[in-house]
């Protein structure tokens, strides 16, 4: 039996936007090889199954359909390790203000 994701959960939808085919012919060859997708966040607006064709709605209040891909989704991005080069940038420029201010 397929277990049922509750209605109100935090989700996340994929949907393909463009196929391959459809893509512009201005974009680069290896972009227009695969389809564009989009993933996106939000809460499920009715009791579904993973692989469902599901409705939600984000946090900013938009609704979107897409296929339900995973239930309560992470957020996997970072900006990387810090950089120390960069890292006194901040108080380098307070400082320079301050003379020239």
């Amino acid at each position: 039996m397929t277990e049922l994701i509750e209605k109100g959960s935090w989700v996340e939808i994929h949907k393909v936007v463009l196929k391959a085919s459809d893509r512009a012919p201005q974009v680069p060859e290896d972009t227009r090889e695969v389809p564009l997708e989009m993933r996106v966040k939000g809460f499920l607006l009715a009791h579904a199954a993973i692989g469902d064709d599901v409705e939600i709605e984000t946090r900013s209040g938009r609704h979107l359909s897409g296929r339900l891909a995973e239930v309560n989704p992470t957020y996997s991005h970072s900006f990387g390790a810090p950089i120390p080069e960069l890292s006194s940038i901040g108080r380098e420029v307070r400082a320079l203000l301050r003379i020239r201010g």
